[in-house]
């Protein structure tokens, strides 16, 4: 049985950053003691300096392996030079392994705009080690700040990839068994042959829709089934979703 951690949108400098969620998030995530966490971009509000290293404290508060990728709020002012010289030195950023899982980030920002891209390089590449995780029989997660498959409840789409429907068809062509993202803020599954399109809702900001509340994900992957568990900041959890795991066993 793995244990995979999945929080996204931070957005540390924000007015309604709320420090008590993130913390209440992180203690619990240290007690669970999981294989892998991974943090699915906006990080920070405006990319400033000041910003990266606040959320660079918190992140030290982890306890377990991390995989952090940026989101378009950490690209902006020039802020992938901060995440860059923050930020990765306190985790793997691009790749992470566990004995029986590959995770694999993906860079979707781009400067100063909220619409999201992977591009060849980055495409080219994923697919590459899609492969070789398929090779050595590993549970593939794939991360990204920006959706690939367009969220319910959360208006009108504006900010999903720009070459979506080219990473889609890799990412399907290549059988990955996670695809994690956030952005839009709120939690939801999709199912495409046989992977799960999981997004994040926020951990600790208050731009939230309708009744929703800050949460994070946590996703128990076992022999023969797979759950995803939506933690809720009022310390409520429910399963998001619960299915087979036809992908790779793991004992």
């Amino acid at each position: 049985m793995a244990v995979i951690a999945h929080l996204s949108d931070m957005h540390v400098g924000a007015v309604n950053f709320k420090e008590k969620y993130l913390l209440s998030a992180i203690n619990n995530i240290n007690e669970l003691n999981p294989d892998l966490v991974i943090i699915t971009g906006d990080l920070t509000e405006n990319s400033y300096y000041d910003e990266f290293k606040v959320i660079a404290e918190y992140l030290d508060l982890i306890e377990n392996q991390m995989l952090v990728v940026p989101g378009n709020h950490d690209a902006r002012h020039i802020g992938n030079e901060c995440f860059e010289g923050i930020i990765k030195k306190r985790c793997k950023t691009l790749k992470a392994e566990t004995d029986e899982i590959s995770a694999i980030g993906l860079d979707s920002s781009e400067p100063d705009l909220d619409y999201g891209k992977i591009g060849r390089s980055q495409q080219a590449s994923m697919e590459i080690n899609l492969k070789k995780a398929n090779e050595d029989n590993l549970y593939k997660i794939i991360a990204l700040h920006h959706h690939i498959i367009p969220v319910p409840k959360t208006g009108r789409e504006r900010n999903v990839l720009t070459d979506a429907g080219d990473i889609l068809k890799s990412v399907i062509d290549g059988n990955a068994d996670l695809v994690l993202s956030g952005h839009k803020h709120v939690p939801y599954v999709w199912f495409v042959e046989n992977t799960a399109f999981v997004t994040a809702g926020t951990v600790s900001s208050l731009k939230l829709r309708g009744k929703d509340i800050c949460s994070f994900n946590t996703i128990n992957i076992q022999a023969d089934k797979v759950e995803i568990i939506l933690n809720k900041a009022d310390g409520n959890s429910r399963i998001l979703a619960k299915y087979e795991n036809k992908c790779k066993v793991i004992n």
